[in-house]
């Protein structure tokens, strides 16, 4: 909703504009011809007539056809701050719809001491001007398959995270019979590595699954990955610290491979502090 309208403000003037010529290009008689417009303009949720003492006096025509229960029915709190311009038209600010649960404008038209209210599906009305990409299909398919992925991620992370505590336990239990130091790093490691396929799994089903986006962000791609790498190289510095134990404590003649394994460990911290530097330079030019 928020993106929606954040869009919608940046573009208010051009969408604006185009609702005004939508309205002086439909057929004069709206009611009459309301099945053919609501046909024609998938972005019209809805349309309907109100009197000038804001009494609603025909149907509510939508897609699914005619709603006449509210007939009669007053008005006058939606016409409280109405300003209508030069032609009579008047376009509100963006809302949730109270049936359709989406972004949405209403658009009143002044005709012959009749009220005439559209209601426009903001989403659809952004993705025909093209300021948005949008699917509904796509978007659905999308959103099914993020929701199994994410999902099994997150059942993968629980497993890592069970198993660390479960080797956890088992050390504590039989502390004789165990390479202490061996069995702590692997628990400490299958942990880590559950938590941060977790974020990764929680990044995904925040931003792809619940929120809706309707622009590529790398940014926000580049933060989701940074996060995972994070933990990534967090749990390749504890692998190369019980490394480095074992060697110093087992056999010191293989101490140059620890040493290989820190040099390759600090040129992957090297890295990754050089790929946030990148994005924070490069955010400011995509926000220009």
């Amino acid at each position: 909703m928020k993106e929606v309208i954040n869009i919608y403000r940046k573009q208010k003037i051009n969408v604006d504009s185009f609702v005004k010529r939508l309205i002086d290009s439909l057929p004069k008689d709206y009611m009459t011809e309301a099945q053919s417009i609501l046909k024609q303009y998938r972005y019209i949720q809805l349309m309907y007539g109100v009197n000038s003492e804001y009494r609603q006096i025909t149907p509510i025509m939508c897609k699914k056809g005619a709603d006449s229960s509210h007939i009669n029915s007053d008005k006058s709190h939606y016409f409280m701050k109405l300003h209508l311009d030069e032609n009579g038209i008047y376009i509100s600010n963006p809302y949730i719809h109270y049936k359709t649960g989406k972004a949405s404008i209403s658009v009143v038209h002044f005709v012959d001491s009749t009220y005439f209210i559209f209601d426009i599906d903001l989403i659809l009305l952004l993705e025909e001007l093209k300021f948005i990409e949008y699917n509904s299909f796509h978007d659905k398919v999308k959103r099914v398959i993020y929701f199994f992925g994410s999902t099994a991620l997150a059942l993968v992370s629980v497993a890592l995270i069970a198993y660390g505590v479960f080797v956890f336990f088992i050390l504590m239990s039989s502390l004789q019979a165990s390479d202490f130091l061996h069995d702590i790093f692997r628990s400490i490691i299958s942990i880590t590595l559950g938590l941060a396929i977790y974020d990764l799994a929680k990044q995904i089903f925040e931003h792809e699954v619940m929120y809706q986006s309707f622009h590529k962000s790398e940014d926000k791609q580049y933060k989701v990955l940074g996060k995972f790498l994070i933990s990534i190289i967090i749990a390749l510095s504890i692998e190369t610290l019980m490394v480095v134990f074992k060697i110093a404590l087992e056999d010191l003649s293989n101490m140059i491979s620890a040493f290989y394994l820190l040099i390759g460990t600090t040129i992957m911290f090297v890295g990754l502090g050089y790929f946030y530097k990148t994005i924070q330079e490069a955010t400011p030019k995509e926000d220009e």
